[in-house]
């Protein structure tokens, strides 16, 4: 059966994976945070039209990123160091009141765990979120018949009926679109690759404040939890207050491990904002997961880390470095890395199918980059009228002709060359993969 084929006929059995799902009260427990995001219409002439206004004699190649952006120059050489190269990365924002006043933004949903949530809900996919942010805005969007969270008395109920305790959090997203260009002057630069620039103001995810009754519901009712999803440890950056979170869910998975021996414990990775805290989080949670997940970037700034060389371009170097993560950090089953033109399972035989689950996640994302939304069942149909990626196609064969066959599962994207929509794919794809399971 070749990839076109088992795409149709995974999409095919969908329905009947999810309506199981329903009748059985299985949920994937979607853990940690939550947050409002502020979607930026970004359009590149007036990203030229303010470097026009406020820094008409600057060179474009020299402007860098700041630590954290305080003034308009702070905002527009940061936006341009990672329009002009392409690249997606959270930077620290302090003048908020700036940032909303340079360009126009509508609510959205931030947090890997919410969104994944949303993206399984738009097909019926029952879910569990744990929230961080618990802001009326934030528990509307998320108002669906089919994503669940668990009150102070320890019920489980819909977002309407959360009372706010936490202060929000607001995620300035800012998405860029391959072939724009940056003017200013007698300069230009031609945006190499679509992808999206988050600018955070963190406050309630600065300790990422855990939910007990929600990990006590999933402990008691593991049976019913097939997979647990560790993530967004990623903003704090207090290491007694990090060391705290994971030394609680280390104990959390035991006991779920121990309620339900089949669950799949998922931790997906993320963008860290200090080096100390991602290697704290590294050598502490890899260790207790059965999954660890990642993007291509993020793959490539942990082998930098450790000092393994590697070339993301090449799919044979991710292979081995995928191996080398598991190996180093002892993940139980193995690691899956996701790129927009393939996501590839490498460790040991699941039980579950996880090549079914990569589809799921592939079609998940390429559906949200394609309509700018969690896609519908039927947006999801129109996805599989798509070619593949020719690059994952080509990876698909290297590693079939590889010694790493056995032992690897690849399977190319649904490939979109300007998505609409660059953020949350990533989230949505997690979403997806839970469904296998």
């Amino acid at each position: 059966m070749d990839i076109e084929q088992k795409y149709k006929k995974v999409f095919e059995g969908m329905e009947e994976i999810i309506s199981e799902r329903v009748k059985n009260k299985k949920y994937m427990a979607m853990g940690y945070t939550s947050n409002l995001d502020m979607l930026c219409d970004f359009q590149v002439e007036r990203l030229n039209g303010l470097l026009k206004e406020y820094m008409p004699d600057a060179k474009l190649s020299d402007m860098r990123p700041a630590g954290s952006i305080v003034t308009m120059p702070d905002l527009l050489e940061t936006l341009v160091y990672y329009c002009s190269n392409g690249i997606g990365g959270e930077v620290d924002v302090e003048n908020t009141a700036l940032v909303e006043e340079s360009f126009q933004f509508e609510f959205g949903m931030g947090g890997t765990a919410v969104q994944a949530a949303l993206a399984l809900s738009e097909l019926g996919c029952p879910s569990l979120v744990h929230l961080t942010d618990n802001s009326k805005e934030v528990c509307d969007i998320l108002n669906t018949p089919f994503v669940y969270t668990i009150n102070e008395d320890g019920r489980l109920v819909h977002t309407d009926k959360i009372i706010q305790t936490q202060e929000q959090e607001v995620h300035f997203i800012i998405q860029f679109k391959k072939g724009d260009k940056i003017d200013l002057g007698h300069q230009e630069i031609e945006i190499p690759c679509s992808n999206r620039l988050i600018l955070t103001k963190v406050t309630v995810n600065k300790s990422v404040p855990f939910s007990m009754p929600y990990f006590q519901w999933v402990e008691e009712n593991a049976r019913q939890v097939s997979s647990n999803v560790l993530s967004s440890f990623n903003v704090i950056l207090d290491s007694a207050i990090l060391k705290e979170r994971l030394d609680y869910v280390e104990q959390h998975v035991k006991v779920y491990r121990r309620h339900n021996p089949g669950g799949i414990v998922y931790f997906e990775d993320a963008h860290y904002h200090d080096d100390t805290v991602r290697r704290l989080c590294l050598e502490t949670v890899y260790s207790c997961v059965d999954i660890v997940s990642l993007n291509e970037e993020e793959l490539k700034y942990t082998l930098e880390m450790y000092r393994f060389p590697a070339d993301i371009e090449d799919i044979i170097s991710c292979v081995k470095g995928a191996k080398f993560i598991r190996e180093k950090f002892g993940i139980h089953r193995g690691v899956i890395v996701h790129t927009k033109d393939y996501s590839m399972y490498v460790g040991e035989q699941l039980e579950a199918d996880i090549e079914t689950g990569l589809i799921y996640g592939n079609l998940l994302a390429t559906a949200k980059a394609r309509n700018g939304w969690y896609g519908t069942r039927e947006q999801i149909k129109e996805v599989l009228g798509l070619e593949c990626s020719s690059k994952g196609v080509e990876g698909a064969r290297k590693v079939a002709e590889s010694e790493y066959a056995s032992e690897v599962v690849l399977v190319p994207s649904k490939y979109i060359d300007k998505p609409k929509y660059t953020i949350g794919l990533g989230d949505s794809f997690v979403g997806g993969v839970q469904i296998c399971f």
